[in-house]
């Protein structure tokens, strides 16, 4: 038995495994692209655009016409598409690497009302999830725990880092609140029966998240002898510097949580979820509240629901006048490379395509407070973008040649990519 438990230990060893590629160095040399046509995110389109950045930020966006010095290497894009890089919020990325393995998932914590818990020290950056986002765009993303009623609080990330520290770019944004259910599923494994049926402890469980509220803001305007991480990590959701993330679906859920919360003086709130907004967009847009509604590739929750609910429903909620970002947090992580073609669905049912890729850039961005640097592309911002073949929002076009983190030009290969290869190479050759 020695001998096999050696023989294994060996072959773990010297068998090469295939390891994330290597993040890109800094930029150091100015790069231009000339000839794409650029969708800059904000829902301007230039046909034949000129693109210039150096020292990873942008410093020409403009019409290719225009005489103007080119700087550094020149990329010739004539025919293809440049993209500002896709973004993915509320997303467990880089905290669970296979399901089915216990000891890869870190994304829950024993406890339930623990805004301290920090999802960015547990961020995986060699993740192999992680980065099989990158060849479809999406370059960026928000970290989130989940479990729990608050389940800790999240930090948004750029997807090629040697480790945490180099991927964060904005930390701690804000704390992730699961709203209670006013119905639920019966839970069988308790004696209940199976279906919806009322919570009878909805409003015991909202007094639960209330009465910790108003701890935190009496722990804030003390003097306590003892820190209380909890309390302390609430400090920046009371104070606006931070942002409320709260999922909930029903109309009364959001409703109540969104009352809730302004009434107990947090002030920047964000809907996640959001399945039945589009009856309440009147509400929303007063209390000013963006949402960052399902993917559109699921199916409707109720009986009588319209079939087509999950794929108009963002369209509902753009022509409701709502600030709108799509995400997948209900999808499993690898599904996320999926998101630009979950925006492009959007846009089959109605909404324009620009307004669409709108909700992955420019409207992500505005809504987890990082589009002063990132989510369209103008000059000043983070020179971090994509050129696709195509249409990145459809399946069959969406095809990298490049892409940009910061101006340092990434790797596009992955474990995906190195198996595609091998295998092609097998049946071309037969």
């Amino acid at each position: 038995m020695k001998k096999v438990i050696f023989i294994l230990l060996a072959l773990a060893v010297f068998i090469p495994g295939s390891a994330q590629q290597t993040p890109a160095p800094k930029q150091t040399e100015a790069l231009t692209i000339e000839g794409a046509t650029a969708h800059l995110g904000n829902g301007e389109v230039i046909e034949s655009s000129l693109i210039m950045f150096e020292d990873g930020k942008l410093t020409f966006v403009g019409d290719s016409k225009m005489k103007i010095a080119r700087k550094g290497k020149v990329i010739d894009a004539a025919g293809k598409h440049v993209y500002p890089g896709f973004i993915a919020p509320a997303k467990t990325l880089g905290l669970i690497e296979i399901e089915a393995v216990r000891a890869t998932e870190d994304q829950d914590e024993i406890g339930e009302l623990i805004p301290h818990v920090r999802s960015l020290i547990a961020y995986n950056a060699e993740s192999k999830v992680v980065e099989s986002m990158r060849p479809n765009g999406v370059l960026l993303g928000q970290i989130a725990p989940t479990g729990g009623r608050i389940s800790g609080t999240s930090s948004i990330v750029q997807f090629d880092a040697w480790n945490w520290e180099d991927a964060a770019i904005k930390v701690d944004d804000g704390v992730h609140l699961n709203w209670p259910r006013s119905f639920r599923q019966g839970r069988w494994w308790m004696g209940e029966e199976r279906g919806y049926r009322p919570n009878k402890d909805y409003m015991e469980e909202v007094e639960t998240v209330v009465t910790f509220i108003k701890n935190s803001t009496a722990y804030g305007k003390g003097t306590p002898k003892e820190v209380n991480p909890a309390f302390a990590a609430m400090q920046g959701v009371l104070d606006g510097s931070q942002k409320m993330y709260v999922y909930a679906d029903g109309e009364k859920e959001i409703i109540d949580a969104v009352n809730t919360l302004k009434s107990n003086g947090i002030k920047e709130v964000v809907l996640v979820g959001g399945y039945e907004a589009y009856k309440i967009t009147d509400f929303l847009k007063r209390n000013d509240i963006p949402v960052l509604v399902q993917f559109t590739h699921n199916l409707p929750n109720f009986d009588d629901d319209d079939y087509d609910l999950p794929y108009k429903l963002p369209k509902l909620l753009v022509d409701g006048g709502l600030l709108v970002g799509l995400q997948n947090n209900e999808a499993s992580n690898f599904q996320t490379r999926n998101l630009p073609f979950y925006a492009g669905q959007v846009g089959q049912q109605g909404l324009d395509k620009e307004k669409a890729l709108q909700l992955i850039t420019g409207n992500s961005a505005k809504i987890l407070g990082i589009d002063d640097n990132y989510g369209t592309l103008e000059v000043g911002k983070s020179a971090t973008l994509f050129i696709s073949e195509g249409d990145a929002l459809d399946m069959r076009t969406n095809k990298l040649s490049h892409a940009f983190i910061d101006g340092r030009d990434i790797s596009l290969e992955t474990h995906q990519t190195e198996l595609w290869k091998r295998y092609m190479g097998k049946y071309e050759g037969q």
